[in-house]
């Protein structure tokens, strides 16, 4: 099992930090070679085109994003089974989850390829960008096999403490991805498809790196009696993986709704949001891998009741999140103009993009310790709550645009954002230190019962 990494064990910082800085750099590595795309597209296609691709970004995160929150709802109970060191049922559970990925693909990638022109023309795609945003989103979605497969695999090498292999599928990926657009754009003449198969191509690569290494490890592997999984097991995973997946799309919704609002101003408000999205995406990275790092620190010691462990984690994780805060917010926020110039060369493009990134770059951090309380809950297995604050996130996100964007005009968007950031925050801060004093309790009463056993592992059905 040396690919695996027991996170209950040893010193608290030291684990955090080691699993953390491989996940971070996967995850700048992912942003870097999408900055990547937004760049060649911007400035190799122009900025109707960059128009159709960040047009199509709300609607990709809302099918891409319920299959990451499957998947992190699905790996939850990796890690848990994997802190109780029960590996029949984690091999049986990673058997369940197989089988639910292929069908749950299967039905998200038909559905996303036959709706999307109705959804694009229910979210005010100008008819100049509509060609571009449709082949874009088409090839995209016709590739969700790659994108939830390496989702999928990758989830369970992070739950099982390897944040390493990711790490080198993504710089293998990340490459390949950067050569492709500039052969597709500048060569081929391909337009934005060639962005979207560069994309695919390099998610590919980057799954199967991940699958070889999974196939690897030998205590993964299903034995025949393990392969008869029951209604009981599919429910439970269900039951953690689609409130996460909901949560997802839930909030992708209230992005949708101010695509919608930032749509009908005109194709240079749509630019210039593009371009802000994936500033605010791009810098959320390190806190909301300090959030991946946490629910794997979290559902490997609440499978092992190791609660002290998770309270010390979840504080290194703020820690973390709060140095994200710190180097990343002050660029958005001292440095609008020069983050503008670098998709966008539109005046008017730029000069709504500088009403944008102050403001979001300000309130930063109530978006980073967001990441980390929530996916602490999730870690412990209790999904209703981010799904919960989903709803409550996309509510404030909705009635702030419609509220304000008359007389504020596109600095609604960034209020909106900020609204939903602090509304999310409040109600899993709040959750986290209920679920965690009452589990303690529980586990308090648990031990005492059983003095055979300070940390009791359940009997493999």
């Amino acid at each position: 099992m040396k690919a695996a990494t027991d996170l209950t064990q040893g010193s608290i910082v030291k684990v955090i930090l080691c699993f953390y800085f491989p996940m971070l750099a996967t995850a700048m590595l992912q942003q870097f070679y999408s900055f990547a795309d937004t760049v060649i597209v911007g400035k190799g296609l122009g900025d109707n085109a960059l128009a159709a691709v960040g047009n199509m970004s709300s609607l990709c995160f809302l099918i891409v994003g319920f299959s990451m929150g499957l998947a992190n709802g699905f790996a939850v109970l990796i890690a848990q089974h994997f802190g109780e060191k029960n590996y029949p049922k984690l091999r049986r559970t990673l058997f369940a989850m197989i089988r639910l990925a292929i069908a749950l693909t299967a039905i998200l990638t038909t559905a996303s390829i036959t709706y999307l022109r109705p959804v694009l023309i229910l979210l005010q795609t100008d008819a100049i960008i509509m060609h571009d945003s449709l082949l874009y989103g088409w090839i995209l979605f016709g590739g969700l096999p790659a994108t939830i497969a390496y989702n999928m695999s990758a989830g369970i090498l992070r739950s099982l403490g390897d944040s390493r292999t990711p790490l080198h599928a993504i710089v293998l990926s990340s490459v390949l991805n950067i050569l492709l657009d500039i052969l597709f754009i500048f060569v081929l003449h391909t337009g934005v498809g060639g962005a979207a198969a560069a994309t695919i191509l390099s998610q590919l690569v980057s799954a199967a790196v991940c699958l070889q290494k999974l196939r690897g490890l030998d205590f993964l592997k299903i034995r025949p009696e393990e392969r008869h999984a029951g209604f009981r097991l599919y429910f439970r995973l269900l039951k953690n993986g689609i409130p996460m997946a909901l949560m997802n799309s839930i909030t992708a919704v209230g992005c949708m709704v101010v695509q919608y609002y930032v749509n009908g101003l005109g194709v240079a408000f749509t630019s210039a949001y593009s371009a802000c999205s994936k500033y605010d995406t791009m810098f959320m990275q390190p806190a909301c891998t300090a959030g991946y790092t946490i629910s794997a620190f979290a559902g490997q010691n609440y499978g092992a009741k190791k609660f002290d462990r998770i309270r010390e984690g979840l504080r290194v994780c703020l820690c973390i999140a709060g140095i994200s805060y710190l180097l990343l917010g002050s660029l958005m926020f001292f440095l609008p103009g020069m983050l503008a110039k670098l998709f966008l060369h539109g005046e008017e493009q730029i000069s709504y993009a500088v009403q944008f990134l102050p403001i979001c770059g300000c309130m930063l951090f109530t978006v980073d310790m967001l990441f980390v309380y929530r996916s602490a809950v999730q870690g412990m297995g209790f999904p209703l709550v981010p799904m919960t604050s989903g709803i409550l996130e996309m509510a404030f996100r909705i009635s702030t645009i419609v509220l304000l964007i008359g007389e504020h005009g596109f600095r609604a968007t960034a209020y909106a954002e900020v609204c939903a950031w602090c509304g999310a925050l409040t109600l899993n801060a709040l959750a986290f230190y209920f679920i965690f004093a009452r589990e303690k309790r529980k586990a308090g009463l648990i031990t005492t019962a059983n003095t055979n056993s300070l940390y009791p592992i359940p009997k493999t059905p």
